[in-house]
């Protein structure tokens, strides 16, 4: 979570309203903010951008076209939002999962 003023600005509240609802899916998120926009930090591969009216992220390459596939969803939905992000999270997850924590002296 941020430290913002009580009249942070529209990206950053939106970004917020978004992490409380991943919260409920049991994902931490961590929000930045820059520029006039907010990220919502997820996962390996998955940061969420707000500009207050929409979010939108990385959903995926296309291979034909060389290039990123981008969904969004509006700002004013986030529970649905979250639900969206957390189905990509969900198959990020099982392609990246968490690196195994090292123990001891490595050498």
């Amino acid at each position: 979570m941020i430290a913002m003023s009580p009249h942070g600005s529209r990206a950053v509240r939106a970004a917020e309203r978004l992490r409380e609802a991943l919260i409920r899916h049991g994902i931490t998120v961590d929000v930045h903010d820059g520029y006039g926009l907010a990220l919502i930090s997820v996962w390996t591969g998955l940061v969420v951008w707000s500009n207050g009216d929409r979010f939108w992220w990385c959903a995926g390459w296309d291979t034909r076209r060389r290039r990123s596939v981008y969904a969004s969803h509006r700002a004013s939905e986030p529970e649905r939002a979250a639900q969206r992000v957390a189905l990509h999270y969900t198959r990020l997850r099982e392609q990246h999962p968490e690196p195994r924590q090292l123990t001891g002296d490595p050498l």
